[in-house]
């Protein structure tokens, strides 16, 4: 019978490497054992209620609900982002857990640590950090004297959490991956979105390999739109499209054919490189009912040996369409040449930068500020 609980432990640990549950575990192994009059060490009896507690989370549902956020992620039919926290903690759990944690600091130790931004900048992932904390350990208590969206200078604390030091070390890296890499495209964002008014600005689908909603969330955190999600709600049609089709007309009527024939409506972009494809665009849209709803002008922007950019047709592209359908102006874009971009009369801006070259804005958890906040100022970062 004792070699069964010895299984049972090597199983259950198997199981849940992220969270550090050695003893509340041995205290399962006890009620078992109790129940089965088997003796075990009578120190495990007090932590059987924390284990329920612990044990009741993993039967929960894997729906998330949103409604408490302050700006909402993006909507995806099959994105799993309960799922994509429990990847990012398994990855650093490996198969032993924390070994670190394990040998340093005591089970029952509780803290508080708090959240210290290290520059200026855009605040995004406090939601998803609340939805790890609560992962790796639901009873952790988290607050915020910020929100996502909201501006952060320099050495100012605006988190914290309290509860077990253990879990609150595990979950640290993972909570600020997202919030570092969230923070630096909103940042970015925000300054770009401010820059293109009157136009809006988008990302694209240059994001991270599995973390396209993360990204798209962030790109709205920071005062941006989203482009489409992917290649399923939207039909963009680009230059190996055309080149496939025979030309831009011809792939255009293809797609009316196709959205026709399948009792299909959603929106409809296509690329154009040359005012000649912009013409053919609008000749052929007026002659034949389509479902076009917006032109891309790509590499329109002109870049200059002086930095500046020549937005001459750009401008030209815009007048001929003339306001028939949303425009969106792709390629040559920066934070130096966004402004200029926006007064050519385009709807969107659109630019990957946003997403595929983030510089992740610099934040820390720590339990001895005072100490972080000492070698922050000696290196500047406070």
């Amino acid at each position: 019978m004792r070699r069964f609980v010895s299984l049972l432990l090597l199983s259950v640990r198997s199981k849940h490497k992220h969270v550090s549950l050695q003893k509340p575990y041995v205290s399962v192994i006890w009620f078992i054992s109790y129940s089965l009059s088997l003796k075990l060490p009578p120190q495990s009896h007090s932590k059987v209620r924390r284990v329920v507690k612990m044990s009741a989370t993993e039967v929960t549902s894997s729906r998330i609900s949103y409604e408490s956020f302050a700006i909402k992620p993006p909507e995806h039919p099959t994105y799993d982002l309960k799922g994509i926290i429990k990847l990012a903690l398994e990855e650093d759990a490996g198969d032993r857990g924390d070994v670190t944690c394990l040998a340093t600091i005591p089970f029952d130790m509780e803290v508080e640590a708090y959240f210290l931004a290290k520059e200026d900048g855009i605040i995004a992932g406090i939601a998803l950090a609340e939805m790890i904390f609560h992962e790796v350990d639901p009873s952790l208590k988290v607050e915020w004297s910020k929100n996502d969206g909201d501006f952060v200078h320099k050495g100012l604390q605006f988190g914290r959490v309290h509860g077990r030091a253990h879990n609150i070390v595990v979950a640290e890296r993972v909570v600020l991956n997202f919030m570092q890499r969230m923070s630096g495209t909103a940042t970015l964002t925000k300054a770009m979105a401010n820059a293109a008014y009157p136009a809006y600005m988008l990302e694209t689908r240059k994001t991270a390999p599995g973390l396209r909603l993360v990204d798209k969330w962030a790109v709205l955190i920071g005062g941006g739109r989203n482009h489409r999600m992917g290649l399923f709600d939207m039909v963009m049609i680009k230059d190996n499209h055309i080149s496939a089709a025979g030309g831009v007309a011809d792939a255009l009527k293809a797609v009316d054919l196709y959205l026709e024939q399948n009792n299909l409506q959603m929106e409809v972009e296509v690329e154009t490189r040359t005012l000649e494809e912009v013409e053919e665009v609008l000749h052929y849209s007026s002659q034949t009912k389509t479902s076009l709803t917006r032109i891309m002008l790509d590499n329109m922007v002109v870049p200059l040996p002086n930095g500046d950019v020549d937005i001459s047709m750009l401008k030209e592209a815009v007048q001929l369409i003339n306001g028939r359908y949303e425009t969106e102006a792709s390629s040559n874009v920066t934070l130096d040449t966004v402004h200029k971009i926006g007064q050519s009369g385009v709807t969107y801006i659109s630019s990957g930068s946003l997403t595929h070259s983030v510089k992740a804005l610099d934040i820390s958890l720590k339990i001895d500020t005072e100490l972080a906040l000492k070698v922050g100022r000696r290196t500047g970062r406070a």
